[in-house]
């Protein structure tokens, strides 16, 4: 027997606020949860690890390295939740543009301190990879374990 889902008659849809009205933006935000926590676990076994094997500036590059990921999803996230409370008509102009410009500003710092001649940049490399397979297989996980809206279209209005 399956719980019965928003949009079946006798059941309430559950609708996120509108712009401007209170939790309008976090309540587009339920995906984060479980990205955010599976990167914070990377961080405490992976920076650790790191200090433990190759010292203490390649804790900092794998901490910076993993801080860097979350904090680039969290601007995509935050930008494209914004543009959805706004107007749903947003989301692809908003998302390509703070797409392009984080790239464009992710590419100047990187560049940046890759002239520096960083010691704990192979290591801060290594460290955006695995946290961004991290975020990406745990954002899959809460999307194929989160029931979808349904819309019974059957019931005439």
């Amino acid at each position: 027997m399956t719980a019965p889902r928003a949009g079946e008659p006798g059941v309430a849809a559950t609708t996120a606020p509108r712009a401007g009205e209170p939790g309008a933006i976090r309540a587009r935000l339920p995906h984060l949860r479980l990205p955010l926590l599976a990167c914070a676990a990377l961080a405490v076994v992976a920076v650790p690890v790191a200090a433990w094997l190759r010292g203490p500036t390649s804790a900092a590059g794998v901490a910076a390295g993993i801080a860097l990921v979350i904090v680039s999803y969290l601007i995509s996230s935050f930008s494209v939740a914004w543009a959805d409370a706004v107007h749903p008509k947003l989301i692809m102009s908003v998302g390509l543009i703070t797409y392009a410009t984080k790239i464009v500003i992710l590419g100047v710092a990187m560049a940046a301190v890759a002239a520096t001649g960083w010691p704990g940049l192979p290591d801060m490399g290594v460290a955006i990879i695995a946290a961004v397979v991290v975020w990406t297989g745990a954002h899959l996980t809460w999307a194929l374990r989160t029931p979808l809206p349904t819309v019974d279209r059957s019931v005439d209005h």
